[in-house]
């Protein structure tokens, strides 16, 4: 027997049905409970949890049909399987459709039953499983809030909940570093396509060769060096959302492919000629203001049109000033929880003083001020010379001949080439996050 048994509930009349089946059960492992009625039964429903209730529909006072209603109301999640000697094509149906699992009639075949108890406490173990891993992804894979209570923000909050559970074309607009991702991210996780992928295109990053096969993927021997088959971002987005970042900066000729699969949500791969079919919600982004560049003709109108079906507008930081003070004790609590710092919050000059800035770079501007204040913090609060603000710059020479010298000075040079964006700078260097902190409180650099 296993060490948590599945819980079988027996309900029938007939004490000799009870008997064997009560038998039959326990003898494959399970927790078997018998009920000659509908009251006895449900009593037990109210002082013990079941998984699979074995219901005979010939009872005394309520009968299997009517209790089986009530089973579904008190414990949506239990399993009914009605048995009887009075089968019926009627009372079969009537069963099904109230959302019996099955339907059995007597004489009940020993193996047949087995049969159908194995498979309907697999299905109802899978269904639990997939509602507790459902559970445990909005948990762990949620986004970040959207921080502030500034009129502005309270306003894109609300656009962000009345869109999110719908498929309407979404255009963020913004400057760089106020968050568009972020939001793009919160309404896909808001919305009923949020178990599927957002499967994000950073348009401006890919000349336009190459964003063409990450659009729309390729066959094999499409072109030189296509070894083969590749499913492009546009198939990856089945069933959930893509999002299609800096699409201002897509060629006038990706610009006309891709209106044709915003219109039909249909495609071929390079170099093939079989249509591809895809579902998939489209949310796009920008720093450039599309209007202008619509009447400068160089992005299309008809584009525009498709994608400006639901606007966003994000503030830039400056209009949010008395946001900073709830974003920097959230980047605080954030690093400290992934750098494992004793650093609680920022002292009153160093929250002044980062109230002042005009933070061209906006929120991810802050967020990468604070992070850097975090690896080279040495108390449990950041100070003022802990902000990358008004701080000699570091020599870049190597100050010796080891390989530490040399090391170091690489590191500066990337950090400040990367205004010390640590991601960015982790990725330049190839290395983890957790590494280039270490080595940044090694080497004692500050900025």
């Amino acid at each position: 027997m296993s060490e948590d048994p599945s819980r079988i509930l027996i309900v029938d009349d007939e004490f000799s049905v009870r008997d064997s089946l009560t038998h039959w059960f326990e003898a494959d492992g399970y927790f078997v409970g018998a009920a000659g009625n509908a009251n006895e039964a449900l009593r037990k429903l109210d002082s013990a949890p079941w998984d699979l209730a074995l219901v005979d529909v010939k009872m005394p006072g309520m009968d299997g049909i009517a209790l089986q209603k009530h089973l579904h109301e008190v414990a949506p999640q239990l399993l009914v399987v009605i048995i009887t000697a009075y089968g019926s094509v009627e009372s079969a149906v009537r069963a099904l459709k109230q959302g019996a699992y099955d339907y059995i009639t007597k004489p009940v075949d020993p193996d047949e039953l087995s049969r159908v108890v194995r498979k309907a406490l697999e299905h109802r173990r899978l269904t639990v499983e997939n509602q507790q891993l459902r559970q445990r992804l909005d948990e762990v894979s949620g986004v970040d809030e959207f921080i502030g209570n500034t009129r502005s923000v309270d306003r894109v909050k609300a656009l962000i909940a009345q869109v999110a559970d719908t498929d309407v074309t979404v255009l963020i607009q913004g400057e760089s570093g106020t968050g568009k991702e972020l939001v793009a991210r919160a309404i896909h996780a808001g919305g009923h396509r949020r178990y599927f992928p957002l499967v994000p295109v950073h348009c401006a990053a890919l000349p336009d060769t190459l964003l063409e096969s990450e659009l729309f993927g390729h066959e094999k021997g499409a072109f030189t060096g296509a070894q083969y088959q590749r499913k492009g971002k546009l198939e990856l987005a089945d069933g959930g959302t893509l999002f299609l970042d800096e699409i201002a900066t897509i060629s006038q000729k990706t610009q006309v492919d891709l209106l044709r699969v915003l219109e039909t949500r249909q495609f071929t791969r390079l170099g093939g000629n079989r249509m591809v079919d895809s579902d998939f919600r489209v949310i796009c982004a920008t720093n450039e203001q599309l209007e202008r560049l619509v009447e400068e003709g160089t992005f299309r109108r008809d584009l525009f049109f498709r994608v400006n079906v639901f606007p966003i507008v994000i503030p830039p930081l400056r209009d949010r000033v008395d946001d900073i003070p709830l974003l920097v004790d959230h980047f605080v609590r954030k690093y400290a929880l992934q750098m494992d710092r004793n650093i609680h919050g920022v002292s009153e000059k160093a929250l002044k003083t980062l109230c002042k800035q005009r933070w061209p770079g906006n929120v991810r501007q802050l967020e990468n001020a604070i992070e850097r204040a975090m690896v080279i913090g040495e108390g449990e609060q950041i100070e003022v010379d802990d902000l990358p603000f008004n701080q000699p710059p570091t020599s870049v020479e190597p100050s010796g001949d080891t390989m530490a010298d040399v090391e170091r000075s690489h590191i500066i040079r990337i950090l400040e080439r990367t205004e010390w964006n640590i991601s960015m700078s982790a990725r330049i260097l190839q290395i983890d996050r957790a590494t280039l902190y270490n080595k940044i409180r090694k080497y004692g650099l500050r900025g």
